[in-house]
C-alpha cells in the first residue's frame, strides 16, 4: 500500500497567557490524535507548531507589567510548552516566532510579494496618542462597536458580535494604555493585494472538494464579497522589521508573519536533526499533504490569506490540502471568556484529574460541526459511565478472571460457537472502521466506536456467563476469556491515539512487552491470539471520579467567576506557597497623605502613602468603593516590593491591601495606630 506524506500544523498559540481547554479542543488534541494514528499507519508525517510571539496583545501585557515583550513571550512559551507535555501533545518541533530564523524567512516572504507586485504602498490615517507619543495599532484602540454598540470593542474586532473592525470605525475611540482620545494622523503603510490574488485563489478553491462545509462556506463567502487590500505593516517596535529602507521603524503585521512560523519551525526542526534541507522534503513536495488544524476564528487566514501569501512567493511552496477547522467550546453553557473568569486552564484542570480523562472528554464531545459545551458534571458522567463502567469493567473482569482461575495465563481457544465467530469477525472490523473516521478528522465518531467495541465485549462476557462456566465447563470458559482478552488487546492500540497513557497501560496489562505505539494499524485486526501468554498485574485502568472531587472543583470554578467578573483577570490562579515564599513579600504599614481620582478612569484612585522613610505613589482600583477623602489619614498595609507598573500612563509603586466582602472592597487597616514604615509579618 502506498504510504502518504503529511505536514501537520496547529494554530500558533499566543505567548501572552496559559493554555485553556478551548485551545486544546479546537486545534491541538484533534491534530495529535490524527498524527498518532498516521504514525501507526506507517505514513511519513511530522507535526509542527510553536508560539506566536509578536503582536499587540503581547506589547500591551508587557507595558502593563513593566517588562520587555521578550520576557513575556519567554515566560509563556515555556508555560505553554509544559502544558502540552502534560497533555501528551507530541510535536516534532515546538518553536516560536521571535527568533532570527523566523525573522529572516518572514522578510523574504515580504520581499517576494513586494517584487511580484502583490504589495502596495499607501498613505493613510491612523490613530496617534499624544499622551503616549505613539501611533496606535488596532488593539491599542478601544471604543464603541459601530455594529452592535458594545462599549469595549477592539480596533480589530468586536468580542460581542464578532464583526471585523477598523480602528477608525469605532465610536468614542480611546487609547488602551491611557484612556485618552487619540487623534488621526497621516502615516505610510504597505498592503497585501488580496484583490490581485483573488482569481488564483478562487480557481484553487474550486478544486478543494475535501474541505469541511463550514470552511467552504466561509471561503466562498469572502470570494463573493470581493477581496480587498489588507495592511501588512504597522507602527510598533515589537515585531519583524519591514525589509525596506523607507519603512524604518515599522514591523510586519502579526497576522502576516504568524503562519510563516509553520515554515520557520520546520526549518528549525531540520537544523536540529543536522539535516538543514530536510524541511524541503515537505514544504516543496507536491505529494505532501499540508493539514492546518485550527479553530473557526482562524479560517479566513488559513483558507484565503495564507494561501494567497504562498501563491505570491518565488519559491513554490505547497498549498493547504485541508483545513479541518473546529467550532467553539463553551463552558457551562456560556461563551468562553478570560475576562469574566469563564475559562478552564489546562494546568488547573490537571491538578485534579488525569490527562486521559480530559483527552477522552474533549475527544468525545469535539466541536467538529457545531459548538460543544464543557460541563463538569457531564465530564464526570462520561468518565464514570464510559471509561470506568464500560472499558474499565471489561478489562477488570476479564483479567481478574484470568488471574484467579487460570494463573494469569491466557487459555487455549478451542471449539468456537456461531456467536464466538461473529464476535471475532466484528472485533476485526473495528480497526478499519476507526481508521477511516480518523482519516476524515472525525474524532468524535472514532472514539465512540472504540468504546462501542468495549460495550460489545461486555455484552459478550455477560451472555457467556463465565462465572457459571468455570464451574461446569472450564475449557469453554477458557475460550470465552481468550476471546475477551483478544478484544482488549485490539482495543489497546485503537485507543492509543486518543488516550496514550491508557493505551500503553492496557497493552502491558494484557502481557505485551513491546510498545503499543509501534503496532502497525493495518495489522491490528490480525494480532496473534494470546494463547499461553501471561498477563501482568491487573490495575484499575480508569478510576471513577467521585462527587466530592468534582463538586470541590465546581465550587472553585464559580468562585473564580465571581471574583473576576467584570474585572481584568490574570489567568494564573494562586497556588500554595511556603513560609519562605511569604517572607519574600515586604509588607509595611503606611499612612495615606493624599488621594485623588484618576482622570477618565472609573476605578482608579491615586494615593500618596507615607512609609516613614519615603512616600510612595500607589494606584488602587477602589474608586467605586471609596471616595478619596475617606482614605486620607487612614493607615494601610502596603506590598512594598511589588514591581512598578504603569496604569493609565501613571506609575504605581506598590499595592494596598483590601478585603473582598461579598463584592464590596474593604480597607485592611491596623486596629491601633502604628508608626509608618513598620514591617508586618
Amino acid at each position: 500500500m502506498t504510504k502518504e506524506k503529511y505536514l501537520v500544523t496547529s494554530a500558533l498559540p499566543y505567548a501572552n497567557g496559559p493554555l485553556h481547554l478551548g485551545h486544546v479542543a479546537g486545534a491541538y488534541l484533534p491534530a495529535d490524535i490524527f498524527v498518532r494514528y498516521n504514525k501507526m499507519k506507517g505514513n511519513d508525517i511530522i507535526y509542527i507548531c510553536g508560539t506566536d510571539e509578536y503582536g499587540v496583545p503581547i506589547t500591551i501585557k508587557a507595558e502593563q507589567n513593566g517588562v520587555s515583550p521578550k520576557k513575556i513571550v519567554d515566560e509563556y512559551h515555556q508555560l505553554i510548552a509544559e502544558s502540552f507535555k502534560k497533555l501528551r501533545i507530541n510535536f516534532d518541533n515546538f518553536s516560536g516566532t521571535a527568533r532570527l530564523t523566523h525573522n529572516t524567512i518572514s522578510q523574504k516572504f515580504f520581499t517576494d510579494l513586494f517584487e511580484n507586485g502583490y504589495v502596495s504602498e499607501k498613505d493613510s490615517q491612523q490613530f496617534y496618542c499624544e499622551h503616549d507619543k505613539m501611533f496606535l495599532p488596532d488593539r491599542f484602540v478601544e471604543g464603541v462597536c459601530p455594529s452592535c454598540g458594545h462599549e469595549n470593542a477592539r480596533g480589530d474586532e468586536c468580542p460581542k458580535c464578532g464583526k471585523w473592525l477598523e480602528p477608525e470605525k469605532l465610536k468614542e475611540p480611546r487609547c488602551k494604555l491611557c484612556s485618552n482620545s487619540p487623534k488621526l494622523r497621516n502615516t505610510t503603510h504597505w498592503y497585501l493585494r488580496l484583490d490581485a490574488l483573488q482569481d488564483k485563489l478562487e480557481e484553487w478553491l474550486k478544486t478543494k472538494d475535501n474541505l469541511k462545509e463550514n470552511v467552504k462556506k466561509f471561503a466562498f463567502g469572502w470570494i463573493k464579497e470581493g477581496l480587498n487590500e489588507r495592511a501588512i505593516t504597522r507602527d510598533i517596535k515589537w515585531g519583524v522589521p519591514v525589509p525596506l529602507k523607507e519603512a524604518e521603524g515599522k514591523v510586519l503585521y502579526v497576522w502576516f508573519d504568524a503562519p510563516i512560523g509553520y515554515i520557520s519551525s520546520t526549518v528549525e526542526w531540520s537544523e536540529r536533526l543536522g539535516a538543514p534541507d530536510r524541511w524541503k522534503d515537505y514544504w516543496l513536495d507536491k505529494d505532501c499533504k499540508l493539514i492546518h488544524f485550527i479553530g473557526k476564528d482562524n479560517v479566513p487566514f488559513h483558507i484565503i490569506v495564507w494561501p494567497g501569501i504562498l501563491m505570491g512567493q518565488n519559491t513554490e511552496y505547497i498549498l493547504p490540502h485541508d483545513v479541518p477547522a473546529n467550532e467553539h467550546l463553551t463552558i457551562e453553557g456560556h461563551k468562553l471568556s478570560t475576562s469574566e473568569g469563564n475559562v478552564v486552564w489546562v494546568d488547573d484542570f490537571l491538578k485534579h484529574f488525569s490527562t486521559d480523562s480530559l483527552r477522552y472528554y474533549l475527544a468525545a464531545m469535539a466541536p467538529e460541526t457545531k459548538d460543544s459545551d464543557f460541563s463538569w458534571k457531564h465530564f464526570q458522567e462520561k468518565n464514570n459511565s464510559e471509561l470506568n463502567n464500560v472499558l474499565g469493567n471489561l478489562v477488570n473482569r476479564t483479567l481478574t478472571f484470568l488471574k484467579r482461575y487460570f494463573d494469569g495465563v491466557v487459555p487455549e481457544r478451542l471449539a468456537l460457537t456461531e456467536q464466538d465467530e461473529a464476535n471475532i469477525a466484528e472485533t476485526k472490523s473495528y480497526p478499519k472502521k476507526v481508521g477511516e473516521l480518523l482519516s476524515k478528522f472525525k474524532v468524535r465518531e472514532a472514539i465512540f466506536d472504540v468504546v462501542q467495541l468495549a460495550h460489545i465485549g461486555n455484552r459478550y462476557f455477560d451472555s457467556q456467563k463465565p462465572w457459571e462456566l468455570i464451574k461446569s465447563d472450564k475449557e469453554r470458559c477458557g475460550t470465552v476469556l481468550n476471546i475477551c482478552h483478544s478484544m482488549i488487546k485490539t482495543i489497546a492500540p485503537l485507543i492509543y491515539p486518543f488516550l496514550p497513557d491508557t493505551g500503553e497501560r492496557l497493552w502491558k496489562m494484557v502481557g505485551m512487552d513491546s510498545n503499543v505505539s509501534e503496532v502497525l494499524w493495518d495489522e491490528i485486526e490480525e494480532l496473534p491470539v494470546g494463547t499461553g501468554s501471561g498477563i501482568s498485574k491487573v490495575e484499575l485502568l480508569c478510576p471513577k471520579i467521585e462527587d466530592k472531587a468534582v463538586n470541590n472543583v465546581i465550587e472553585e470554578f464559580h468562585k473564580s467567576i465571581e471574583t473576576t467578573k467584570g474585572e481584568p483577570v490574570d489567568s494564573e490562579k494562586k497556588a500554595e506557597i511556603t513560609i519562605d515564599d511569604f517572607h519574600k513579600v515586604e509588607l509595611k504599614v503606611g499612612t495615606v497623605k493624599e488621594c485623588e481620582k484618576v482622570e477618565k478612569s472609573k476605578k482608579l484612585l491615586k494615593l500618596q502613602v507615607d512609609l516613614g522613610d519615603a512616600t510612595r505613589q500607589i494606584l488602587s482600583g477602589v474608586a467605586e468603593h471609596y471616595q478619596p477623602e475617606e482614605l486620607i489619614g487612614r493607615q494601610v498595609l502596603v506590598v512594598c516590593n511589588l514591581k512598578k507598573v504603569k496604569l493609565m500612563g501613571i506609575e504605581s509603586e506598590g499595592m494596598i491591601l483590601f478585603a473582598d466582602c461579598d463584592g464590596k472592597l474593604l480597607l485592611v487597616s491596623p486596629q491601633d495606630p502604628v508608626e509608618p514604615g513598620s514591617e508586618v509579618g
